[in-house]
C-alpha cells in the first residue's frame, strides 16, 4: 500500500468516531485551549485529551504551547488540513448536539473579546495618544496595498503583530498566514480579532523578533508594523527578517519617522538607517513612502533579496 493512501486510512480511522468530529469542527474555528475544549465538549480532561492526541497523531489537528498553555488547532495547509475541510463539510448543519458545540464556542468567543477590550483599555493609553497623531489606518492600509502585490503574499509572517492588524489586512489574500508576539496578553488580543473577522485559520504564537522560530527561507511575505521604532536592536531584528524570507520574496516596514516632529518623545526610524539595515540584512529597499499625520510621519517601505534589484526607490 502507498505510503500517502496509508496514512490517508489512518486519518479517517482517528476522524471515524462522534467526540473526534466535534472535536475537528470546533478546532476548525481557531485556536483553544485544552480547557476551552474541555468546556464545548462537556467531557473530562482526560478523555478530551486522548481523542486529541489521537487526532494530532493522525496530522489532523496540529498542538502548541503558549506559556503556561497548550493549544490546538486545524493545521493551515497540508493534506491534513484539506482531508479535515472535506470531512467538515459532509457533517449536517442542522446536527443538534454541533449547534450546541457552535453555542458554546461563540460564548468563548465573546469572553475572549471582554478580556481583549479590557486589556486594551487599560494598558492602550499611551498608544491610543500616538494614534490619535498618527496617519489615519485607511491611509496606510492603501499604501499598503500598493507597495505589496496581494496576489503574491504566499506564506506570511507578520512579526509584533500586536492586535492582529496587518493579518486582518492581508491574511485573506495569503495562502498560510501566522503572527508572533511576545506578549501573551497581545496574543489573546490577535486571537480574538481575527476570531471575530472570520479568519480562523491565521495563527498566533508566542516568539521573539531576535530569534523567530521557524527555519531559513520560510516565508513569501514578511511584515513588521511600527515594532522597529521600539527594538533594542533594530538591525539584529531585520537580519533575522532577511533569514525566514525566501528568495522572491518581500519584507514590508511601517514605522513611525524620526523627522516626524512634533515634539513627541518618539524615537523613530530615519530613511538612511533603514537602507543601512536592509543593506546589512542582504535586502534591496524597492519603494519608500512617507504618510504625515497631524504631528507624526509614517514610513513605508518594501525591500527584496538583492539579486532582484532593479525596483527604483519612490
Amino acid at each position: 500500500m502507498a505510503q500517502g493512501l496509508r496514512r490517508m486510512i489512518e486519518a479517517l480511522r482517528a476522524a471515524a468516531e462522534p467526540t473526534r468530529l466535534r472535536l475537528l469542527a470546533i478546532c476548525a474555528e481557531g485556536e483553544l485551549t485544552v480547557s476551552e475544549i474541555t468546556h464545548i465538549v462537556g467531557q473530562s480532561q482526560p478523555r478530551v485529551s486522548r481523542h486529541l492526541k489521537l487526532l494530532c497523531n493522525a496530522g489532523l489537528l496540529i498542538r502548541f504551547r503558549e506559556g503556561h498553555y497548550v493549544l490546538y488547532r486545524v493545521p493551515a495547509k497540508g493534506e491534513g488540513a484539506t482531508l479535515v475541510q472535506q470531512l467538515l463539510s459532509l457533517l449536517p448543519d442542522e446536527d443538534e448536539q454541533l449547534q450546541l458545540d457552535n453555542g458554546r464556542m461563540e460564548k468563548i468567543k465573546s469572553e475572549r473579546a471582554r478580556r481583549a477590550a479590557d486589556y486594551l483599555r487599560f494598558n492602550s493609553e499611551d498608544w491610543s495618544r500616538l494614534r490619535e497623531a498618527n496617519v489615519a489606518d485607511s491611509e496606510i492600509n492603501h499604501i499598503i496595498v500598493e507597495l505589496l502585490d496581494r496576489n503574491n503574499i504566499g506564506d506570511l509572517l507578520d512579526v509584533g503583530t500586536g492586535t492582529g492588524r496587518m493579518l486582518k489586512l492581508l491574511g485573506g489574500h495569503a495562502e498560510s498566514a501566522v503572527g508572533i508576539d511576545l506578549s501573551p496578553e497581545m496574543l489573546a488580543v490577535a486571537r480574538s480579532n481575527l476570531h471575530a473577522a472570520g479568519l480562523n485559520k491565521i495563527m498566533v504564537r508566542r516568539g521573539d523578533m531576535y530569534g523567530l522560530p521557524f527555519p531559513d527561507n520560510s516565508f513569501n511575505t514578511v511584515t513588521v508594523d511600527h515594532v522597529l521604532y521600539l527594538a533594542d536592536d533594530p538591525p539584529k531584528a531585520v537580519r533575522e527578517a532577511a533569514r525566514v524570507l525566501r528568495s522572491d520574496g518581500q519584507l514590508l516596514v511601517v514605522d513611525f519617522s524620526r523627522n516626524g516632529g512634533g515634539g513627541h518623545d518618539i524615537p523613530g526610524v530615519s530613511d538612511d538607517s533603514l537602507q543601512q539595515w536592509f543593506e546589512a540584512a542582504g535586502l534591496h529597499c524597492a519603494d519608500l513612502r512617507h504618510l504625515d499625520g497631524s504631528s507624526l510621519k509614517v514610513v513605508l517601505s518594501v525591500a527584496v533579496m538583492q539579486q532582484r534589484r532593479g525596483t527604483a526607490v519612490a
